[in-house]
């Protein structure tokens, strides 16, 4: 099952990332400012590239979720699919370079170092929500699940807040649109 899961990320990831190529006038957003409730899903589509994969925590102070220098990259398309990708550039490389073969220490920063999720995604401009369901999700617990998260869009830049951890920490992902 996670090889079907992990191949129909892979395939999904594939297909979106040549649909924003072969087509990328579709996917020119104006370079203004929106307020909340004039976005609607259509605001969204394009290819992002991650901004910042922060923490914000209880005393206000915001700290890097992901290291310093974390990569990603989330695509929304016209028809209400999404993919979206988060990597921590410190992951350490399995020493014996076969995923199979990791050591507890590579699995969990495999693991803790990556945030995937692929579905269909709606935006709700007068609550200036959007909401992900996620078909897939290198998180297993969040296969089949809603999660609606308040955002923010200026210009190309999208910013959104998950609901805060058990610890008080709220997870911020921050992208800026590169079509």
């Amino acid at each position: 099952m996670k090889a079907i899961v992990r191949s129909a990320v892979m395939a999904l990831s594939t297909v979106l990332v040549s649909a924003a190529i072969l087509n990328p006038t579709q996917n020119l957003k104006a370079q203004t400012t929106m307020t909340t409730s004039s976005v609607t899903a259509s605001s969204l589509v394009g290819t992002w590239t991650l901004s910042a994969a922060d923490d914000l925590l209880p005393d206000g102070t915001r700290v890097h979720a992901y290291g310093s220098n974390p990569s990603g990259l989330l695509i929304f398309e016209a028809d209400g699919r999404y993919a979206l990708q988060i990597y921590s550039a410190e992951r350490a490389k399995f020493a014996a370079g076969d995923k199979k073969k990791g050591s507890p220490e590579e699995y969990r920063d495999a693991s803790v170092g990556a945030s995937c999720h692929f579905g269909h995604y709606t935006v709700d401009g007068e609550k200036g929500t959007i909401t992900f369901k996620i078909d897939g999700a290198s998180f297993v617990n969040w296969v089949g699940a809603s999660q609606t998260r308040p955002f923010t869009l200026k210009g190309d830049d999208l910013e959104w807040h998950v609901p805060a951890t058990p610890d008080g920490k709220v997870p911020i992902s921050a992208w800026h649109r590169v079509q």
